[in-house]
């Protein structure tokens, strides 16, 4: 398997947004997308550390749609039952014909989901993956479990292949 991904993107709010970012800085792969006007996440302000670029007077929604917009296809991480705005994400990936993976991180452990992401970015030619799902006041293993998933999927899928 050859990777094409360039590129990392979420918005930056607390649980799986955070998790795919903190795995590729961790990599130093290059990462980013957009985030709410202000910064604005639910334990109040983005960390500087993460390199989000505002989109200016917008909230979750605006900033949601810009990042799947932005990217080649998007990975959806939940736990259990869709609901809310990663439901909303899913919906406007389809109706917008973008390719989307969904994982059930309840029923996945993170090997497994590191693979699907994979397999997932060499299906479709994925340049710059959006990754989605449940802030942490939702499913408070999400931070930790995205982490893990990207970080697999990036040493096992990208980084051999930038050596």
């Amino acid at each position: 398997m050859v990777s094409l991904l360039k590129r990392i993107v979420s918005g930056g709010q607390t649980g799986v947004d955070r998790g795919a970012l903190d795995a590729a800085l961790d990599m130093q792969f290059s990462c980013g997308g957009w985030c709410p006007a202000g910064r604005l996440a639910e334990d109040g302000s983005i960390p500087d550390r993460y390199p989000l670029t505002e989109l200016p007077n917008a909230g979750y929604e605006e900033r949601t749609l810009q990042n799947l917009l932005d990217s080649d296809g998007t990975v959806v991480i939940h736990f259990g039952s869709l609901s809310g705005g990663t439901l909303e994400t899913c919906e406007w990936c389809v109706a917008r014909g973008k390719p989307v993976k969904i994982i059930d991180a309840a029923t996945t452990l993170q090997a497994a989901a590191a693979e699907e992401i994979g397999r997932f970015v060499e299906r479709y030619n994925i340049e710059t993956l959006n990754v989605a799902g449940p802030r942490a006041s939702k499913a408070s293993q999400a931070q930790q479990y995205a982490r893990e998933a990207v970080t697999l999927m990036l040493e096992r899928y990208v980084t051999p292949f930038l050596k």
